[in-house]
């Protein structure tokens, strides 16, 4: 049963607005490194409307927007959660994808599935609180971050500055129907391989690194981790190399194929599962390369964690994996609120696959202490393609719903309510 209070707040939802919001944040290209537009974008909309507003700069000249709809004092403060920064472009797009595309529930632009659609529905959800007139109890912020693709750089920044809310929600693009608890973790490392280098009339004593290279990309497609299965999570731990350059020198220079290259490079993904650790990966990679290396003299490889700074928009952080128990006060206070605003219980409350093969930045604000969940809009085929990738506004606007009958939920309780 929906009462007064909270039927004025779901007056306050306007598709339209969430629609012209979320298309505003599209046009604005933000490439991990490259938020500031966005950032000074949402920090002139939240100050405009009378939001506690803070630009902070997570390095020189990057920086990310937190807003607070202050309460009047005693209540649980509530971080809804999205991040500005977007992946790269992929080949295949079909539409300008700077021009938001409205064809049907369908929502088209770069970065709106992961994550502009989310940001969009949760900087709706606190406007549909502020614009019913009703002041909460306890504070509303909403973290708009940087650099979550990158390891959840402004999240992580947020955490070391020691800001703090009693609970979270994460608008990543998971379903307005599921509930998401669990997510792997995730850590980067580049592996180098060194050659000799020489002149192709003259190739004797020469070590091409590439080719070396090839061989350890060979013998990690055998690597084995040593963990303990995780059942919700059958596909992982798993291994993916997502690019390699090589070339001459330091700056691997590429212009000069009559010479062996004596520097490789890949970098290297890892998802992993509770229980394991960084340095066991480590070990587990090594146990797969050392025979190879014991074989030949010439194998001769690094491993460096994280990559090199020099690689623009490497990830520096290790995202541990994440587990909040379902009963938790924030993920039960998310499903009732689903269940006020649809009248249904959601899909899922838990692990959800494939989503939680992912990992965000909820495992920062966990690690931190804050009591956190991932709900946010879907795309129409859940969160696999970048190409041509679209939001449902549908999706858009029930997420909007239920975190503004959240905040209402959560920001009138106290904060040791919230407690884990």
């Amino acid at each position: 049963m929906i009462d007064e209070v909270t039927r004025g707040i779901l007056a306050q939802v306007d598709q339209r607005a969430l629609i012209d919001l979320a298309g505003a944040l599209i046009r604005i290209p933000s490439f991990k490194t490259e938020e500031t537009p966005v950032a000074r974008f949402l920090a002139q909309f939240f100050g405009q409307r009378g939001y506690d507003v803070e630009l902070q700069e997570i390095e020189p000249g990057r920086f990310q927007t937190i807003a607070t709809l202050r309460g009047t004092g005693g209540g649980a403060s509530l971080m809804l959660n999205g991040h500005t920064d977007i992946n790269a472009l992929t080949r295949r797009w079909r539409r300008d994808p700077w021009t938001p595309t409205l064809e049907g529930d369908r929502l088209y632009g770069h970065g709106v599935q992961n994550m502009k659609g989310g940001l969009a529905s949760i900087v709706m959800a606190a406007e549909a609180i502020r614009r019913s007139g009703v002041r909460l109890a306890g504070d509303l912020v909403v973290a708009c971050v940087a650099g979550e693709t990158q390891g959840g750089e402004g999240t992580h920044f947020l955490m070391e500055r020691g800001f703090r809310t009693d609970a979270a929600v994460v608008a990543e693009p998971f379903g307005a129907d599921h509930l998401v608890t669990v997510h792997s973790g995730i850590v980067h490392l580049a592996i180098h391989t060194y050659g000799v280098t020489g002149h192709i009339g003259r190739l004797e004593g020469t070590v091409n690194a590439v080719h070396t290279m090839t061989a350890v990309i060979e013998a990690l497609r055998r690597v084995q981790f040593r963990h303990v299965p995780r059942p919700d999570l059958p596909a992982f731990p798993r291994l993916n190399i997502g690019s390699i350059l090589g070339g001459r020198g330091h700056d691997y220079v590429l212009v000069e194929p009559p010479y062996v290259p004596d520097l490789c490079t890949i970098l290297v993904d890892v998802h992993f599962v509770p229980g394991q650790t960084v340095d066991g990966i480590v070990a587990d990679i090594r146990r797969a390369l050392e025979p190879l290396a014991a074989r030949d003299p010439d194998v001769r490889y690094a491993i460096e964690i994280p990559p090199p700074a020099s690689f623009k928009g490497r990830r520096r952080l290790v995202m541990e994996p994440f587990d909040i128990p379902v009963d938790a006060p924030i993920v039960q206070a998310v499903a009732r609120s689903y269940r006020a605003v649809t009248g249904q219980e959601p899909q899922a409350i838990g692990t959800v696959l494939p989503h939680s093969y992912s990992a965000d930045d909820t495992c920062h604000l966990w690690k931190a202490g804050i009591p956190c969940l991932l709900y946010g809009p879907a795309t129409l085929r859940g969160n696999a393609d970048e190409d041509d990738a679209c939001v449902l506004v549908s999706e858009m606007e029930k997420v909007t719903r239920v975190l503004a009958v959240t905040a209402l939920d959560v920001c009138q309780r106290k904060p040791a309510e919230l407690a884990t």
